[in-house]
């Protein structure tokens, strides 16, 4: 468990204005405690009542916003025991249709800023002797549609930073969690909210699904946030916390199904892999 000194926590969560940010901000703060929740636009943010919750504005792809936002925190509360990456948003578009500077943006969004305030928050929880950092993949950080090429290769992305920086900085105290929701009714594809690249016809059979889908289904989605928030928490309590945590039958079928067919394509290619090595000759006997 974490356990700062006061016994209660202090989390910098991004993203908080709705969805997931606030549903974690809310549980965090029923539980005891302290919450700088942050959005780009801090009246965005649903006020909530009590001194154990701060609003702060930060666009999370602005450089200059993140290192003040964490020294700020660490001013007011002299510790982050907890940074939320939540901050992102839907992007849809074949590859072909998606233009290089929708792809860096999305990159930025969404791995790039994670990234930089992953490494900005590391001293203080290394001098603290402890922390963790939560990073809200998807389902779509280890299953892809076509449509969603760039998000999901955003969210794969940061899942493989992630794994890495599990091995390094666990020897600290320093837990990382991988949140890989499926379909929750958050603010995620809500009528403006859901960018789309420029369509072309040619993908209108392949594509057009999952428009119609990211069109049509805004809260319609099976998920609780406020159930997913409860369990990210009981996780980060957990003695023997996951690296990846599936939430949503839907993303626990869909991600076992893909497992399924690596396994199955792995043991089918195995013959050929392994005749790759480097044949060496046979020792003398002379």
């Amino acid at each position: 468990m974490i356990d700062p000194v006061d016994a209660t926590r202090v989390w910098l969560i991004t993203g908080a204005s709705s969805g997931f940010g606030l549903a974690i901000a809310q549980a965090a703060l029923g539980r005891g405690d302290t919450v700088v929740a942050t959005s780009r636009r801090v009246d965005a943010i649903p006020r909530e009542k009590g001194e154990r919750i701060a609003l702060l504005p930060l666009d999370v792809t602005d450089a200059d916003q993140r290192r003040a936002t964490v020294d700020e925190v660490i001013r007011r509360f002299g510790r982050i025991d907890v940074l939320v990456n939540n901050a992102g948003r839907t992007q849809v578009g074949a590859v072909e249709e998606t233009t290089d500077e929708e792809l860096r943006d999305l990159f930025e969004l969404h791995f790039f800023a994670p990234a930089a305030l992953t490494r900005a928050v590391l001293p203080q929880m290394r001098k603290q002797g402890g922390g963790a950092i939560v990073q809200m993949s998807s389902v779509g950080g280890q299953v892809t549609a076509a449509g969603f090429g760039a998000y999901c290769a955003t969210k794969f992305a940061l899942e493989g930073l992630t794994e890495t920086l599990r091995e390094e900085v666990a020897p600290f105290g320093i837990r990382t969690l991988i949140v890989e929701p499926g379909a929750f009714r958050t603010g995620l594809f809500r009528p403006g909210a859901a960018y789309m690249s420029a369509e072309m016809a040619d993908y209108a059979e392949t594509v057009g699904p999952t428009r119609a889908y990211v069109r049509d289904d805004h809260l319609k989605q099976p998920g609780d946030p406020a159930r997913a928030a409860e369990a990210i928490l009981d996780a980060l309590d957990s003695d023997d916390p996951p690296l990846r945590l599936v939430l949503g039958a839907d993303a626990i079928g869909n991600i076992r199904a893909r497992l399924d067919r690596l396994s199955t394509e792995l043991d089918r290619w195995e013959r050929v892999g392994r005749a790759t090595a480097i044949e060496e000759e046979p020792a003398s006997t002379s």
